[in-house]
């Protein structure tokens, strides 16, 4: 998120904006927020999570859901645009926005220098607010550094590191596993991790 507004929007100005804007905007509380531009990296990495995730889940009754769709977080009123969601059964929509989501399982976020306080804090508190939220990917775009945080038992969350592309992360909401080198495949001059 990158530029916030003084002015009070009500929901209803907000999605009015939303549909005709060529960018797209978090709403927060009456305040809109514009979404920062996005890198290559961050787009190939984005693509790459979202086809991961699709080829496992075929035949499955889970969809999933690229960074274009929008989730309404009620608790927080808010709407976000995370970078993928996966959503098992049928999609429930937000009674405010019919094309908002409100039940994902699971939540992915690219992380970039500008969003990552926010993706890792705030944001994350907000999703932990969602009955339907199991697990959060986190994926470094400029090293091959991915964190999973699993709900073992409410208010309760363990966080597994993979680190190097040879490794993989398990997604213990959907039962499977997926290599880091899938998700970082033609991502170029990506940083050795520090640790």
């Amino acid at each position: 998120m990158a530029e916030q507004q003084t002015e009070y929007y009500s929901i209803e100005d907000y999605l009015a904006l939303e549909a005709q804007a060529e960018e797209r905007h978090e709403y927060e509380a009456g305040r809109i927020h514009a979404m920062s531009g996005g890198s290559i990296h961050h787009s190939l990495i984005g693509t790459n999570i979202t086809n991961s995730l699709y080829n496992k889940l075929e035949g499955s009754s889970c969809l999933v859901l690229n960074g274009d769709a929008r989730l309404w977080i009620d608790h927080a009123h808010s709407f976000v645009y995370p970078d993928a969601m996966v959503i098992c059964g049928k999609i429930q929509a937000a009674e405010e926005d019919p094309n908002a989501v409100v039940n994902p399982v699971l939540i992915v976020e690219v992380l970039s220098k500008s969003t990552v306080g926010y993706d890792r804090g705030d944001k994350f508190h907000k999703y932990c607010s969602l009955p339907s939220f199991q697990e959060y990917v986190l994926i470094d775009q400029d090293k091959p550094v991915v964190d999973v945080l699993f709900r073992e038992e409410p208010g309760y969350w363990k966080m597994t590191t993979a680190i190097g592309l040879d490794k993989t992360i398990s997604l213990a909401s959907l039962g499977f596993d997926i290599p880091l080198s899938a998700i970082y495949r033609n991502v170029q001059d990506l940083g050795e991790p520090i640790f």
